[in-house]
């Protein structure tokens, strides 16, 4: 875990970050309180209210609009969602961001007393098909797929989001979760893990995976998105915070309302401002917050609630789950719906909005700010090739999955020619279950695609 760091408000002068007794919003003066606020820098599902949201000081222009008392907002940075929920029942921390699994966790350990409870009270990013976890293993390593992982080591986080996609991906391949030895380690503890052969792959969330398959020290060989199961990260708030300063609950909630706004305006933008606060690459971030990428729609939908209650077995599984939430109470979208209201927006709009869906399967982005968005695989081939013949410089370019539907990066995709079409893929699995159907396909790597696509 780092170390919190500590930024000031707009409103006010930068402090150093400190311990806070319980009911953490302690006053620095009669007309100055004090905001905790933990978030995941690295996390893109949560940038909303994390990262983005900060760089934006979209908080505190909010908190600046409040009369008769002035804010001084702490962030506190988190690799993972857990030390974020010991904070919030310690009341160190008021508002948080965190995934599903550690939503839940947070609420069992802080709804066994009213006294530290907890609520959801929006969402931050989520899919459809649980697309934002995954599993890979070096480049050159035999493992290719989940069904080979039997008697391997595997790094992941118990008890994060993309530890139970593991174990719900070995479920689903039949593969009892005794058959694999998990390693329990913090994300960038697994990475080197994984980087010096002391694991055979690591399972995680986003941006993990993306960061190292994006620096060639990895390659997918597991698709959360071919669960088929939506996966979500959200706000969560100790419920006396909520009670007492409802218009600063409401503030926050309008500052990511902000920042969701600013993003769908200018995803590019958005990366490469998350990239330079949190050091990831503007490429892996984009990728997840381009068309076709993380849902970032703040709305609490019916079917991620059912998707709440569907990972309580996995919880009970691990012994996380101990005092299983009332969904019905734990969830709270009132002051969402307030925040939605107070900016002019229409909730039941956002509860029936599709997700962060394109029209375009593939993207090239040229160095600089232009994009091009196209209709297939075949046509960024296309792209590419001209590019490199006219001399132009390619920043990165995307695919999506039409398995699974995720978004992936082209070079780093399992290609198949079938005639001149070309189709890619995040993983072999995908590819082989495309090629059930389309027998006349065969495998080609991405550079002789490139050479082989026509004009």
């Amino acid at each position: 875990m780092r170390t919190p760091v500590s930024a000031a408000a707009t409103v006010v002068a930068a402090v150093a970050a400190v311990t806070v007794a319980a009911g953490c919003s302690s006053t620095e003066d009669a007309n100055t309180e004090k905001v905790v606020v933990g978030y995941q820098s690295k996390t893109i599902n949560t940038v909303t209210a994390g990262t983005l949201l900060r760089s934006r000081g979209d908080f505190e222009k909010r908190l600046g609009e409040l009369a008769g008392k002035r804010y001084k907002v702490e962030w506190q940075d988190y690799d993972t969602g857990a030390p974020i929920t010991t904070g919030m029942v310690a009341g160190k921390i008021d508002i948080g961001s965190m995934g599903d699994y550690p939503l839940l966790i947070n609420g069992s350990r802080a709804n066994s007393n009213p006294a530290t409870a907890t609520s959801i009270l929006s969402v931050t990013g989520s899919s459809p098909k649980g697309s934002l976890n995954s599993v890979i293993a070096k480049p050159d390593s035999t493992v290719n797929s989940l069904r080979d992982l039997r008697g391997k080591k595997v790094s992941a986080s118990v008890g994060s989001a993309g530890h139970g996609t593991l174990l719900a991906g070995l479920n689903q391949a039949g593969i009892p979760a005794s058959a694999v030895n998990v390693s329990n380690q913090q994300p960038q503890v697994g990475a080197s893990a994984l980087e010096s052969g002391s694991v055979d792959a690591l399972a995680q969330f986003v941006a993990w995976p993306g960061l190292l398959v994006f620096q060639k020290k990895a390659k997918l060989v597991y698709d959360g998105g071919r669960l088929g199961y939506p996966t979500l990260h959200g706000v969560i708030a100790r419920n006396q915070y909520v009670a007492k300063h409802p218009d600063v609950i409401k503030a926050f909630l309008q500052a990511q309302l902000d920042a969701t706004k600013a993003l769908a305006g200018d995803p590019l933008a958005a990366a490469r401002l998350v990239s330079k606060e949190s050091g990831l690459p503007a490429e892996v971030v984009y990728l997840y917050n381009g068309p076709g990428g993380t849902d970032f729609n703040p709305a609490i939908k019916p079917a991620l609630v059912d998707a709440l209650a569907g990972d309580r077995p996995y919880l009970k599984s691990i012994g996380s789950f101990p005092n299983p939430v009332d969904l019905g109470t734990f969830i709270n979208d009132g002051p969402l719906k307030a925040a939605v209201t107070a900016t002019g927006g229409d909730y039941a709009a956002l509860l029936s909005r599709a997700g962060n869906a394109s029209k375009a399967d593939s993207e090239v982005w040229y160095s600089g700010d232009e994009t091009a968005t196209v209709a297939s695989a075949t046509e960024l081939l296309k792209l590419v090739k001209a590019a490199r013949a006219a001399g132009k410089s390619i920043t990165a370019a995307y695919i999506t999955d039409p398995v699974v539907g995720t978004r992936w990066f082209a070079d780093h995709a399992v290609w198949l020619r079938d005639g001149g079409d070309f189709r890619a893929f995040t993983t072999a699995d995908s590819a082989q279950e495309y090629r059930k159907q389309h027998p006349t396909a065969v495998p080609v790597d991405y550079s002789r695609a490139v050479q082989e696509v026509g004009s």
